[in-house]
């Protein structure tokens, strides 16, 4: 078995690992913009998710809401459920979106750091080997 695996590793050819190189790394440059956008919508449902609970808090403490409540009787039960129901579906976002902006941002510090580590090793690696850096 292991005479198949030098066999295998024998017939592996440069380009075909730099090609897998290559592949990877676009494949990192995908996620990264996916990561990106996540980023964004996880940033939007911080701001908007306390402006939502606000607004609605305001609402149901307002004196003329209990007016309207009074007035309306079906119209009232429905704006509290719809407003008690805008307060949950917000606090929800809110704890999502601070949960997926503290993985992305993780996930940054640990990309740029391999980053770092690659630019250093190749400029090792092309220092040693008189390599032309382009």
């Amino acid at each position: 078995m292991s005479k198949d695996n030098n066999e295998d590793l024998k017939n592996i050819s440069p380009q075909n690992v730099i090609r897998l190189i290559d592949g990877f790394i676009e494949q990192m440059r995908q996620t990264r913009k996916t990561l990106a956008l996540s980023l964004s919508l996880s940033i939007s449902s911080i701001v908007v998710a306390p402006v939502a609970i606000g607004l609605s808090i305001f609402m149901l403490q307002h004196p003329s809401f209990f007016a309207i409540l009074e007035r309306e009787n079906e119209f009232g039960l429905v704006l509290i459920v719809f407003l008690i129901g805008v307060i949950i579906l917000s606090s929800v976002c809110l704890v999502v979106g601070i949960k997926q902006y503290r993985s992305i941002n993780s996930w940054n510090k640990k990309y740029s750091v391999y980053s770092k580590k690659k630019e250093e090793l190749d400029r090792n690696i092309a220092t040693e080997y008189d390599l032309d850096q382009d």
